[in-house]
């Protein structure tokens, strides 16, 4: 059991660190398309991976194009803040791919546009908020999912 965390480029290791972490320990695999904000080699990243880094099954694509092509048939869910379902209404399933955008701008348009039916947020009940921390909301979903996975 475990889900496929993809980060369509990433701006800051620190998150990507902590993703990095989550994904070990929920069981996923992380997925980094290109570019990054920073290099893999980034001590922030690895402070943030811990020592679990080297246990992480990571793969990297070189722009999103070759993530999609290398990954055709796999079921995928987008997530973004301005989309208009929730995210707790996603028919969880084993092995899903869940795809962020960037920190400082969310996935690109055209993503999102093609892909809305599969398209969910998690809300935000302020005005005050215009995003969750990429880690942390990451997080949120992995473990809903999981949590969904156990209880059917």
């Amino acid at each position: 059991m475990g889900f496929n965390i993809v980060l369509i480029e990433p701006e800051i290791p620190m998150n990507t660190g902590n993703i990095g972490r989550l994904s070990l320990a929920s069981g996923s695999a992380l997925h980094l398309v290109k570019p990054f904000g920073f290099e893999l080699d980034d001590k922030r990243l690895k402070r943030a991976g811990l020592d679990y880094w080297k246990h992480i099954s990571v793969n990297i694509y070189e722009n999103i194009d070759d993530f999609f092509s290398k990954n055709k048939q796999a079921n995928m869910v987008y997530f973004s803040s301005s989309a208009a379902k929730n995210y707790t209404t996603i028919n969880f399933q084993d092995n899903m791919f869940f795809l962020f955008g960037k920190e400082s701008v969310g996935l690109p348009k055209e993503i999102t546009v093609k892909n809305s039916e599969n398209l969910y947020k998690i809300p935000i009940y302020t005005n005050h908020v215009r995003s969750l921390n990429l880690a942390n909301a990451v997080s949120i979903v992995v473990y809903e999912g999981l949590r969904n996975l156990k209880i059917r």
